[in-house]
């Protein structure tokens, strides 16, 4: 990574801590800069705002609690990852509600911390790039079209209200800005707003991710886990890609509709849960429950209040807003003075079918502005031929490069030592989202857990 980019900062007054964590971000191809205590992070830190910060709780003189409410009255925003050795549930709720991201105790495993990391850089990434309008939960829903009006309305009417929503889309619609929309306007918008994407964590770990469990719980579970159920007390749980629950966790899940409580893994002690469902999905569930694996009962406790997305495609009128909003912020970044667009383009994207959505058409901005050297903004056929591969062709790809997909896949996860997410993981080296990668590895049978070195 060049040393240009915002370094990763790692405060905690145990020096075995620092080394190790910062060995291990280095490893991963990040910038590292550790720091004893608060105050020296304060002292001593640069003007430039991290990827991230690693914060331990029990620091001599300031707390880690108390830097991360100085940092807030400062306007010194970055995704907070708690790791703590002395952590319990009432300590991680203050945490989670000033607005960490992860609240993780010590020993925590190599994956799980970096993990957590990706989390943090990628929303750092994302608040970058939209600037306020993404903390606003406006980067995405610019446009006046009917369709988007509806969906304004039904987050208007349904936001105050306690019930359960599930949001259905295809990907790229902006699902998480609905969800984000509906939690701003709802009476537990002072609580946190805890997002899971539930095709992204392993099925063996959604449970313990979503439940938490109990020291011993398993082989492994050397602390007790807090789970997201828990850190959303008061606020609300946002579940993306619903539809990818395992069976026995959705058996779970109906529980907490039905009665508000559940148990953490390897405990007995019922936890009430106050918190707000929202779900989303890209899939058909009705198809699923046909399929047998998506239960009905769930789907009917979820599908309370239903919101679809449209497509951009059932959208188009909004093109032109949509290419001017991202166009004034490419442009700016780029220090690029582009002031029109052209009516052969415009016609261009409108005719477009945009499999990927609003996500495929920031993409398709952002990369002509980059190529742009006059004033006038174009954008060539050519461009958004190359930019949708359906993923059996993404797949058909891999083939080409290996003997099969599972040789292709174990070769990377070897170079990988078995990472999947993150940047030199094994998702990133053969183009595809690790959820995609994570679906592939379950559907070949393959077991990533051989190619990691203990």
């Amino acid at each position: 990574m060049s040393e240009m980019n915002p370094p990763i900062y790692i405060v905690d007054d145990d020096s075995s801590v620092r080394e190790a964590v910062g060995s291990l971000v280095r490893s991963a191809g990040w910038r590292a800069e550790v720091y004893a205590s608060a105050r020296e992070f304060l002292a001593g830190r640069r003007k430039d705002v991290p990827s991230c910060l690693i914060l331990d709780v029990h620091l001599p003189g300031l707390s880690g609690l108390d830097l991360q409410q100085e940092l807030a009255n400062s306007d010194c925003e970055m995704p907070i990852i708690f790791l703590t050795g002395q952590g319990d549930i009432p300590m991680a709720v203050q945490a989670m509600k000033a607005g960490a991201l992860e609240f993780l105790t010590k020993p925590v495993s190599d994956e799980v911390l970096l993990a957590a990391i990706h989390r943090g850089i990628a929303r750092q990434q994302r608040d970058r790039e939209a600037g306020s309008d993404a903390r606003s939960g406006l980067g995405e829903t610019v446009g006046a079209s009917a369709a988007l009006n509806v969906v304004r309305d039904q987050i208007k009417i349904v936001g105050p209200s306690e019930s359960t929503v599930l949001i259905l889309g295809e990907t790229g619609t902006g699902k998480e800005l609905v969800a984000q929309g509906i939690h701003e306007r709802s009476y537990r918008s002072k609580k946190p707003l805890v997002k899971v994407n539930c095709a992204a964590i392993p099925r063996d770990l959604i449970a313990s991710e979503l439940f938490g469990h109990e020291k011993g719980a398993y082989t492994g579970a050397l602390q007790r886990h807090i789970g997201r159920f828990e850190l959303a007390e008061g606020g609300t749980i946002f579940l993306d890609e619903i539809g990818d629950l395992p069976a026995e966790t959705q058996i779970a899940l109906l529980r907490v509709l039905q009665e508000r409580e559940f148990e953490r893994l390897g405990g007995s002690q019922v936890i009430r849960a106050d918190v707000r469902v929202i779900a989303a999905t890209n899939r058909d569930l009705r198809a699923a429950i046909t399929a047998g694996s998506f239960r009905s009962d769930l789907f009917y406790r979820l599908n309370v209040f239903p919101i679809r997305v449209p497509p951009l495609r059932e959208r188009k009128e909004d093109i032109p807003l949509l290419v001017e909003h991202f166009l004034q912020y490419y442009a700016k970044r780029a220090g690029k003075n582009i002031r029109n667009v052209s009516e052969n383009t415009l016609e261009l994207l409108k005719s477009y079918s945009w499999p990927g959505n609003i996500r495929e058409l920031q993409n398709v901005v952002e990369r002509s502005v980059i190529v742009c050297q006059t004033e006038d903004f174009e954008i060539d056929e050519s461009c958004l031929a190359q930019e949708f591969v359906p993923p059996s062709q993404a797949y058909q790809s891999i083939d080409e490069k290996s003997a099969s997909e599972r040789g292709a896949i174990e070769t990377a996860l070897a170079e990988t030592r078995g990472r999947v997410a993150g940047p030199s993981g094994a998702a990133a080296k053969l183009g595809v989202p690790p959820s995609t990668l994570e679906s592939k590895i379950r559907s070949l049978k393959i077991n990533k857990n051989r190619f990691r070195v203990v």
